[in-house]
């Protein structure tokens, strides 16, 4: 998860940086498809062939109701970007082991004491000071962006996304696992945006664009959905998404990396707050 924070952070720089030069759907149709060939050849390298990936085809509707809800995130993280900044998207995306926990304690019955419950506190706490810019006028009154109401609603979706990985999954490997979610995921975006994706002129995108594509379909889809899904078979889901509380701090190295500049030091002191929560989170 360490590792998954890290890799999901540069999604967020480099997603701010093209965001407004293609579609939302036709990006994500494209790296879904790409990040299950990548998957794919994993499972084939690894001694895997067809009826290892059809053994698991079991009640597909699984991986149906999975690649939903990683539509919905993915799609809502791109168009959110178009307005909200990455630092701020990332904190938005903090708010998930809240919500979380809220779907763990429902689908699992997963429960957690008042050292759980002070951590997501102070994290959320910590993500709306970044969220609203810590501005005590704008907190007051509620004033969020567009790109920040867009990208939670797919950040309830992630939320319910990890319990039901350890509800659904009946012993199929996580590679093979991944594979189909992937791959369902390609098909539902695929025929939701297949406007977008014919519209698209994929020959006139910039190097920039290209680079995000691959870095979103190997990077921040195969491996960290296959980090998730490991993880989630063995932590409860708060823990899992705990370490979401370091994305903003990681999207600030990637931003100063691209050349842009460091936040306002109000708004550090949010995410010093989350650095808080993760340790109460991580403390056995």
């Amino acid at each position: 998860m360490l590792a998954f924070s890290a890799l999901v952070a540069g999604s967020f720089s480099l997603g701010g940086q093209i965001a407004n030069e293609i579609a939302p759907a036709a990006l994500n149709a494209v790296r879904f498809a790409l990040s299950a060939a990548v998957v794919g050849a994993v499972i084939w390298a690894r001694g895997g062939g067809i009826a290892t990936l059809t053994g698991a085809l079991s009640a597909p509707w699984r991986y149906g109701l999975l690649g939903v809800l990683f539509a919905i995130y993915f799609v809502t993280m791109f168009e959110g970007l178009k307005t909200a900044p990455p630092v701020s998207a990332a904190a938005v995306f903090t708010l998930t082991p809240v919500m979380s926990g809220i779907f763990g304690y429902l689908l699992l019955r997963q429960l957690f004491g008042a050292r759980i419950m002070v951590a997501l506190g102070l994290g959320a706490m910590g993500a709306l000071w970044v969220i609203f810019r810590a501005d005590i006028a704008a907190l007051m009154a509620f004033e969020i962006g567009r790109g920040e109401v867009i990208f939670f609603w797919g950040c309830i979706a992630h939320a319910a996304y990890t319990p039901l990985v350890r509800v659904l999954n009946r012993g199929e490997p996580i590679l093979v696992f991944t594979f189909w979610t992937l791959s369902f995921s390609t098909v539902i975006i695929g025929v939701w945006g297949w406007r977008d994706l014919v519209a698209t002129d994929w020959g006139a995108l910039r190097p920039l664009v290209w680079i995000t594509l691959l870095y979103v379909a190997i990077a921040a889809s195969a491996m960290t959905v296959f980090l998730v899904q490991f993880a989630s078979m063995r932590l409860p889901s708060s823990k899992v998404m705990a370490y979401t509380y370091l994305t903003p701090s990681w999207v600030l190295i990637w931003e100063l990396g691209l050349g842009q500049p460091m936040p306002p030091m109000a708004v550090l002191g949010g995410i010093a707050l989350t650095f808080v929560a993760l340790g109460l989170l991580l403390k056995e």
